[in-house]
């Protein structure tokens, strides 16, 4: 169930550029998503060796089951409406479409978009881990201290 707010649009006088999704919560999606994007071709579908003798290669292969694909759809599912239009916004900002002085209606225009499949579009956006670095970054805001106290 979708968690709703009265800030979809953003009110008069208020900072332009505030985001209702944490920046936190930004970089731990951008992190995902590069490991999802560095994903391979399966080469080999039921190789039924150790996966020690291949050296672990099968991580690096794009699976069905693929547990990062699954907490990425399960933490975008479970964001507010809010922050997926956050996320939605600072995606297209980071694909060079606007700058940083449209965000406002870079924001509308992503809260006019939204619906139920909000992960399903994202995941399905190749180098969506950049864009959203990208965005954030056109924004002011960096992923570089979060990544150096978590990574």
């Amino acid at each position: 169930m979708q968690k709703k707010s009265s800030q979809t649009e953003t009110p008069a006088g208020e900072n332009e550029t505030t985001l209702t999704i944490s920046p936190e919560k930004v970089c731990f999606i951008i992190i995902k998503a590069k490991e999802f994007d560095a994903k391979d071709a399966v080469t080999e579908s039921d190789p039924g060796s150790n996966p020690s003798d291949d050296k672990d290669m099968a991580v690096l292969e794009d699976h069905a089951d693929d547990p990062v694909v699954e907490e990425l759809t399960s933490l975008i599912n479970s964001l507010s409406e809010d922050e997926q239009v956050d996320l939605v916004a600072l995606a297209w900002l980071g694909r060079d479409d606007y700058s940083a002085n449209d965000w406002s209606a870079v924001r509308a225009e992503a809260a006019r978009a939204h619906n139920e499949r909000t992960a399903d579009y994202l995941l399905g956006t190749p180098l969506l881990g950049d864009f959203l670095e990208e965005g954030l970054s056109l924004l002011g805001y960096s992923c570089e201290e979060f990544e150096i106290g978590r990574l």
